[in-house]
């Protein structure tokens, strides 16, 4: 059995939940995504709190996926977690949100694509994912063999 916590980082629309899907298939992990982690508690500060110790748990126990698209969130991954940064070009990523807005990408958003482009690409990563041409179940088979 597995056990591992896996960060999937990267900008809206870069690939992150396509390849949460896959890596789910292949280790059968449970997806966290952004803050969905709030539902833990009432509070925050609370949910935050027991969202850390879930993680840190899940390093020695289930696996856990966490996909994240914020840079705060990095700092909920434990030591140990796998960090992965997906990535997609930014016209690829325009192209996607447009989608996901039935066809209009209006121009504040554009902007803020554009402004969040390559936020984390300095960031230290275990991999690094092509949301448009790398191949999921590579990357899964390399996630298997780390056992």
């Amino acid at each position: 059995m597995f056990e591992m916590v896996i960060g999937i980082i990267g900008e809206n629309c870069s690939g992150k939940s396509t390849l949460a899907s896959r890596i789910h298939d292949a280790l059968g992990a449970e997806i966290v995504t952004g803050k969905d982690y709030l539902k833990m508690a009432k509070s925050e500060n609370e949910a935050r709190k027991l969202f850390r110790e879930k993680l840190k748990k899940a390093v020695t126990g289930d696996n856990v996926i966490y996909v994240i698209s914020e840079p705060d969130h990095l700092a909920l991954l434990p030591d140990g977690a796998i960090r992965i940064l997906v990535s997609a070009d930014l016209d690829t990523i325009k192209e996607r949100f447009k989608a996901r807005m039935h066809g209009v990408l209006p121009g504040p958003v554009e902007r803020m694509l554009e402004n969040k482009h390559g936020m984390f690409d300095n960031g230290t990563y275990d991999y690094r994912f092509d949301g448009v041409s790398d191949n999921a179940a590579v990357l899964c088979e390399q996630l298997v063999s780390r056992d």
